[in-house]
């Protein structure tokens, strides 16, 4: 959803992203949304520029020890429960917005499956 916003893509997700940026409301990452970010830049200048500003925003921090083992957690349960997710970085990323109870915006089907399932939110 990221690089969609940044590349001025016309999506739900990317406008009210826009939205709460213009109107100075709280954005929130976490250390695996930044990677997934910076990783999927290819310019160097676009890189460094990108970086400055998602560093302004909130970030949510956690022991790493305890986001994997929370992680795994996730993904243990929801295997159980007959849903498999495909993309572990998907289970980290839900750990965040379930631990810090705050709502996230995406455009991964994952996320919905996860939220059946467990008490993540997602922001509409």
């Amino acid at each position: 959803m990221w690089i969609d916003f940044f590349r001025a893509k016309e999506t739900k997700e990317c406008k009210l992203l826009y939205n709460y940026i213009a109107e100075e409301q709280p954005v929130i990452l976490c250390p695996p949304v930044i990677q997934e970010i910076l990783q999927g830049i290819k310019s160097d200048s676009d890189y460094e520029e990108i970086k400055e500003s998602i560093l302004s925003f909130d970030i949510l921090n956690i022991d790493p020890v305890e986001a994997a083992i929370g992680s795994a957690d996730l993904h243990r349960l929801l295997r159980k429960r007959g849903v498999t997710i495909k993309k572990s970085n998907d289970c980290l990323i839900a750990f965040f917005g379930i631990y810090f109870n705050v709502p996230l915006l995406h455009r991964d089907y994952e996320f919905e499956l996860i939220a059946k399932f467990l008490p993540l939110k997602i922001k509409h």
